[in-house]
């Protein structure tokens, strides 16, 4: 047999059936591209002079794993298309004479094909839009980038090495199938499963049971911490569920609307439900999947367009002023006025000598410390906390009532015991506080509203804060409780915030000017305090973008991943369901059925059937809401407003591009049942 004989048989087969193959090639070609971009910025020079830049390549390292196992399982998906297609072929040959492994040969050579064209294109494809990437990406991030167009070595390997891999376990697969399967089954293998299926109701009411207890714990949830931990499990039970209920729920869908009699005997819908119902198990995964895939779209677009959206919002919670000091203390006498009024002496000359004056500044002293909170006790000996009751900590502060009126600018009084709640991200319903083994006291009056604290706002766990009389007494008791691991569990501050009038460059070099001075011996043994924690917001504004920026043009990226993924679905699912509903479409025009009659059927069957997974992909992420924004509270995140914007947006134009894409497909669909015979 000639040497040329397989790769030319290889590239006929491809050619002859290139309505099936040229989205698999263009698909595999989109993967390594995507992928080779992801890898390309993770080793990008853009991101080494920002601080957190370590993070940042962790990000789209992390990113680029996420499309190739994603690669890895779609391409499986899709090529089980195409060899489902082509197994009448080879039983064909197999008929002919030509043996499983000269079979084997054609698969290998096949795949081979695909495997260069993919890979070369996509690596072609992905250094030449890598700088566009990577323009978007300094865009998002608001850093500034050269516009040298460059190759990333690493990358290049990275992707060579990860699609050679998913290539070869796609070749294993295919020979697989043939291998196992007889002559007879390869020649039939396009009118397996034509027995009527039955509808699972103990599968169908798993899946609703599953998808009731991932809603119930995404709705009940009310901490950053059980958030995470729920967040995974709740994902993975509403994937299961999600397949349970569309392979189950579908067949038994179908034959519920062929028992209602005055909706299934019409030519439109006779037609469709019938040929829907014989294959529902099949279809079920396939909606399925379209389903799990559009709920990870609209995830991603509002989640992560919420952070990118709202990042202002976030650095001012974090950091309130420009320049924003806190003082830390180890004794509670360093917490009296004339200690305090020393040291705010000693930074107002600082600024002095530097020619600045602060504007919209405050200034309270702060004792705060992590508590378990059990009716109205608070449990906040370290020892006494299990993991259990750590989920649900809170941190606790206690501030004193002239701070406070003095930056709120009210006039609040309280007696002995007595103390004003405010409370963040969380509600606190008991009259009284007790600590164990400390104070108690009696909630005069809870407060709407205090200044802007970046502890709290920084930390993941809700907050509580006291305002009581006199600091230095009403902490003295819980003061003395058990220390954690050998450290105080009480943390004493003060903290001076303030804006400065000048420009931005200005804030930074004064950011690092009181940097160095407060950090030297000399000035915390003058002023008094153990060491001190100095921000600023301009400084950090730059790290914010890059962090959110980075995130949000990741979710752009893995979102046109999984869109991509939805559609190809969508697609071969069209292809394939219109080479088996052919002869029925052919007969049902021989005794009558008009083109029109065919168009209004199919159209039936868009709104009947493909319409249901975007319906509860959308039911996914209202349920979704309350988890996912809880979620966004660990990034210091709390704009509900803007979250349901990003969400409703998200929905709006993933639910246009999907009938967009389904109308486009269809007409693939209508081409071959409407006159296909012809045309082959």
């Amino acid at each position: 047999m000639r040497i040329g004989f397989y790769p030319k048989l290889a590239a006929d087969g491809i050619r002859k059936n290139r309505r099936m193959f040229t989205p698999f090639i263009l698909t595999c070609t989109g993967m390594v591209m995507m992928f080779y971009i992801i890898m390309y910025l993770a080793v990008s020079d853009i991101l080494n002079p920002l601080i957190g830049a370590y993070t940042l390549q962790s990000i789209f390292a992390l990113g680029s794993w996420v499309i190739a196992i994603f690669a890895a399982i779609f391409l499986f998906y899709t090529n089980s298309f195409l060899i489902r297609h082509r197994k009448k072929e080879f039983g064909l040959y197999n008929i002919l004479g030509m043996g499983k492994r000269n079979i084997a040969r054609i698969l290998f050579w096949e795949m081979l094909i695909i495997a260069l064209v993919s890979v070369a294109l996509g690596l072609a494809a992905g250094i030449t839009f890598s700088k566009f990437a990577e323009l978007g990406m300094a865009n998002v991030m608001r850093v500034n980038v050269t516009y040298d167009l460059s190759i990333a070595p690493l990358a290049v390997k990275r992707s060579l090495e990860t699609f050679g891999v998913i290539f070869l376990l796609l070749l294993l697969n295919s020979i697989r199938q043939v291998r196992f399967s007889s002559a007879v089954s390869l020649l039939q293998s396009e009118n397996t499963g034509e027995k009527p299926p039955k509808g699972n109701w103990a599968l169908g009411i798993l899946g609703v049971a599953l998808l009731a207890v991932a809603y119930y714990l995404a709705v009940t949830i009310e901490n950053p911490i059980k958030a995470l931990l729920i967040f995974f499990v709740a994902v993975i039970m509403v994937i299961i569920g999600t397949y349970l209920v569309m392979i189950s729920g579908s067949v038994l869908f179908c034959r519920l609307l062929q028992k209602k009699k005055s909706y299934y005997y019409k030519p439109n819908h006779f037609v469709s439900v019938s040929s829907m119902v014989y294959r529902m198990k099949r279809n079920g995964a396939g909606l399925a999947s379209i389903c799990v895939l559009a709920t990870m779209v609209l995830v991603t677009m509002a989640s992560t367009g919420c952070l990118y959206f709202g990042e202002e919002s976030m650095i001012n919670l974090r950091y309130p002023r420009d320049i924003n000091l806190e003082f830390r203390f180890k004794d509670i006498s360093d917490f009296s006025d004339k200690h305090i009024e020393t040291l705010k002496s000693g930074v107002f000359d600082e600024l002095e000598t530097r020619g600045v004056t602060p504007k919209n500044e405050y200034f309270y002293r702060s004792a705060n410390l992590y508590g378990f909170v059990k009716g109205s006790t608070v449990e906040v000996d370290a020892a006494k906390i299990s993991e259990t009751d750590a989920m649900s900590s809170y941190l606790f502060y206690f501030v004193p009532l002239a701070d406070y009126n003095a930056v709120m600018g009210t006039n609040e009084t309280l007696g002995d015991g007595e103390a004003l709640l405010y409370s963040y991200r969380t509600d606190y319903n008991s009259d009284t506080v007790s600590f164990n083994n400390g104070e108690s006291f009696k909630i005069k009056k809870k407060i709407d509203a205090f200044t802007s604290n970046g502890d709290s706002a920084m930390d993941i766990l809700s907050s509580i804060m006291l305002v009581v009389p006199d600091l230095e007494n009403s902490i003295k008791g819980i003061d003395t409780i058990a220390n954690f691991n050998g450290d105080r569990l009480l943390q004493m501050k003060w903290i001076c915030n303030f804006d400065t009038g000048t420009t931005p460059k200005q804030q930074v070099a004064l950011y690092h000017d009181l940097t160095t001075a407060f950090k030297d011996s000399s000035s915390k043994e003058k002023l008094g305090y153990s060491s001190v924690y100095t921000s600023s917001q301009e400084f950090e504004r730059q790290d914010f973008y890059a962090l959110f920026g980075s995130l949000f043009y990741l979710g752009i990226v893995l979102s046109l991943v999984f869109i991509i993924a939805a559609v190809l679905i969508i697609y071969y699912k069209q292809i394939s369901e219109g080479y088996e509903d052919q002869a029925r479409f052919e007969i049902m025009q021989k005794v009558g059925m008009t083109k029109r009659e065919i168009r209004k059927s199919i159209n039936s069957q868009l709104l009947t059937v493909f319409f249901l997974p975007l319906i509860l992909a959308v039911m996914h992420l209202v349920f979704a809401f309350p988890i996912v924004r809880q979620l966004l509270l660990a990034f210091n995140l709390n704009d509900v407003p803007l979250f349901a914007a990003t969400t409703i947006i998200s929905i709006a134009v993933f639910a246009l591009f999907y009938t967009i894409v389904y109308r486009l497909t269809s007409n693939a669909y209508y081409n071959i049942v409407s006159g296909a015979r012809e045309d082959r």
